[in-house]
């Protein structure tokens, strides 16, 4: 296309009348016009010399000649003129449009910017969500990896048993057909050689196999006897029991109403009495009053004075009296302050004990120690110095399993509390609450009935109190129950306790029964016989066990269940004890040693693995019965918690979590199966006198 602006005629036509037009002078079609006749001016002026005509011309005039030549003159200078001012609006107008090129460049590099901005910004998000994807699909991979391998090991050893089965079978097979064709060649011989006795031999097998079916009908019978003699005695039981809580709910009410109608009478004889009282005492004041009036008034000022005198003396008597008593009760109160820190500075001190080398220089100081001893020393030190719950710990409790543990106790609780009549000032105590888990689900089922207790936590170890100090800011911990406060009824749980708490392992010799001691061997721990005949810890059941045999007792479970129950018997209350254990007293060792989640050697970790044995469940009841409580009864775990509802409660959570149905009947399982928690854990439950039994144990 050509640039008609390089062509100055027409760039001056266009000055012209764009100043025309700057001016106002005439119209637009004159300034048009004009531009047309300057147009026609200029190409005139640069025209080149005609040749000679053919037509002669007249010569011109000289006046005319200049007055053309003066035209021409203002005619170049106004095209000068045109010509500058349309170069100066040229590169006005080349800046605008340059200015207006650059603003055009800036607002599309912005965009551009802006743009790249945000598919930099969609690029980041689908990089991290590609990223996030990538790592769910590597966590799945790697879920998927594991359990195939799990299924892979699971087969490989389902295979190797069947493999080995098979092969048992084959070799039993051949055996069997090894032996059968000797048997036939044997049974060949002996029909060659005697039919007569093959005859007898088939005699003698009709005959065996009908005494085999005779005597398996009788077996079945006796067992159907049994069977029958067996639910006949527990309906009879069950009927005897009934029978029993019938008639103590009726000796009860027919008590609560005799007493009542006792407290009637008494109270309208001591009406009547205090009826007649006051009139013989108004006449007789009203005689009293006529016959001292005159001498009332010269008493009463003597009167006056002398109980003011005794009001000052009184007031100065109290007052003493509240200052020595509000020093004894801070005397009390700084006394158990350094006692609490006291304790508290040993617990942190047993932290930093290197138990090993403490116990080894003891051992070689004062010989062998007992293995109660040994525990007690290991476990204090473990305590003190870690939080051992928990997958980073060495060991998971029910409460952490699943939260319908700690809601089923904490509805237990309060049924209890609910039928004794809404105690307004009552005291939930745990023995070793660990992170505070179980008080928070149990309290927290609790609550929806207004069941608001004070809390108190009887734990030694400084860092797990830190931890159920920021779940209960209000709580109150104790290094032992001998602090807990005795002016209300006492909720005490203890789950998981009693197996850390030290034991005795007692072996029967031909000379009686004697402790299992610790001893050395260079460096390593041993276990020795003791010397010192310990008889007087037996059971009376067990005192003649035969030789070799060996059991298990603690002491401090003993002592501690003792306190337990007095408490209960004297300020009210109920524990619940739950623990892995046997309903009754076995033989042998049941000590173990847990590390990482795994059973380790006793003497392996000395102090830094958790030291636990079964808890002797017969021993904790006749403690607590011999000690003035009620036992309410011992039963398995996994049916304490049906009968509490754990079911109904399963199927709520998997309807409100869908998605976690699976995983939530994974937690009742662990936690009620018997090939899991079920039936190795029992519940105890004890109560003091006129408390009712909580559910579970009816």
């Amino acid at each position: 296309m050509a640039d008609y602006t390089a062509n100055p005629d027409w760039v001056d036509c266009r000055a012209l009348r764009a100043a025309e037009e700057a001016a106002g002078g005439g119209d637009q079609r004159a300034s048009l016009s004009d531009g047309a006749a300057v147009w026609r001016s200029a190409l005139r002026l640069i025209d080149p010399k005609p040749e000679t005509e053919s037509v002669a011309r007249p010569a011109p005039d000289p006046a005319a000649r200049a007055a053309a030549e003066a035209q021409a003159r203002e005619l170049a200078k106004a095209e000068a003129r045109a010509r500058s001012e349309a170069a100066a609006r040229a590169k006005a107008e080349e800046l605008a449009r340059a200015k207006t090129e650059v603003e055009e460049r800036a607002r599309a590099l912005k965009e551009a910017r802006a743009r790249e901005k945000e598919e930099a910004e969609a690029r980041a998000a689908a990089e991290r969500e590609a990223r996030e994807k990538a790592a769910a699909e590597a966590r799945a991979r790697k879920q998927a990896e594991a359990e195939a391998r799990a299924r892979a090991e699971a087969e490989t050893r389902a295979k190797a048993a069947e493999e080995a089965r098979l092969r048992k079978e084959a070799k039993a097979r051949e055996i069997a057909e090894a032996k059968a064709r000797a048997e036939a060649e044997e049974q060949a011989r002996r029909e060659a050689e005697a039919a007569a006795a093959a005859a007898k031999a088939a005699a003698e097998e009709a005959a065996r196999r009908e005494a085999e079916e005779r005597a398996r009908a009788e077996a079945e019978a006796r067992a159907k006897a049994e069977e029958d003699a067996r639910l006949k005695k527990e309906a009879e039981a069950r009927a005897k029991a009934e029978a029993k809580a019938r008639a103590k709910a009726e000796a009860e009410a027919k008590a609560k109403a005799e007493a009542e109608e006792k407290a009637r009478l008494a109270a309208e004889a001591k009406a009547r009495a205090e009826a007649e009282a006051k009139a013989k005492a108004e006449a007789e004041e009203a005689a009293r009053l006529a016959a001292i009036e005159a001498a009332r008034l010269a008493a009463e000022e003597q009167a006056r004075r002398e109980a003011e005198e005794a009001a000052a003396a009184e007031a100065a008597r109290l007052a003493a009296e509240a200052a020595a008593a509000e020093a004894a009760a801070r005397a009390e109160a700084e006394a158990k302050a350094a006692e609490q820190a006291r304790l508290e500075a040993e617990v942190l001190a047993r932290a930093n004990v290197d138990v090993p080398a403490t116990l080894k220089r003891l051992i070689r100081e004062a010989g062998p120690i007992s293995l109660a001893q040994y525990m007690g020393e290991c476990n204090a030190r473990y305590y003190a110095s870690r939080d051992p719950l928990g997958e980073q710990g060495d060991f998971i409790t029910a409460p952490e399993v699943s939260q319908m543990f700690g809601e089923l106790i904490g509805l237990w609780l309060v049924d209890l509390w609910v039928r004794m009549g809404s105690r307004k000032r009552i005291h939930y105590v745990e023995l070793g609450p660990g992170r505070g888990t179980l008080a928070k689900d149990a309290l927290a089922a609790a609550r929806r009935y207004d069941f608001a207790p004070e809390i108190h936590f009887v734990e030694t170890s400084a860092s797990l109190r830190k931890i159920q100090r920021e779940a209960f800011p209000d709580c109150h911990h104790h290094h032992d129950i001998s602090t807990l406060p005795d002016d209300a009824p006492l909720l005490i749980v203890a789950n998981e306790f009693f197996d850390a708490l030290p034991v005795h392992q007692l072996m029967r010799s031909a000379d009686g029964w004697f402790d299992r001691l610790v001893g050395l061997d260079g460096e390593d721990f041993i276990f020795t016989a003791g010397k010192q005949r310990m008889d007087h810890l037996v059971p009376a059941s067990w005192v003649t066990a035969a030789q070799g045999a060996m059991i298990e007792t603690s002491p401090a479970a003993v002592a501690l269940m003792a306190e337990i129950a007095r408490r209960l018997k004297e300020q009210g209350g109920a524990a619940l004890v739950i623990d892995y254990g046997h309903m009754e007293l076995r033989s042998g060792s049941t000590m173990q040693a847990l590390k990482s989640h795994k059973k380790v050697d006793i003497f392996a970790h000395p102090g830094d693995s958790d030291l636990t044995a079964h808890v002797d469940f017969e021993l904790l009841q006749q403690v607590a019965a011999d000690n003035g409580a009620d036992v309410m009864g011992l039963t398995y775990q996994g049916e304490w918690l049906r009968q509490m509802g754990i079911d109904t409660r399963m199927e709520a959570l998997q309807r409100r979590n869908p998605y976690e149905k699976d995983k939530i009947k994974r937690q009742r399982d662990r936690l009620v199966e018997d090939s899991q928690m079920g039936t190795l854990f029992k519940v105890l439950g004890i109560c003091g006198r006129r408390w009712p039994y909580g559910v579970g144990f009816d």
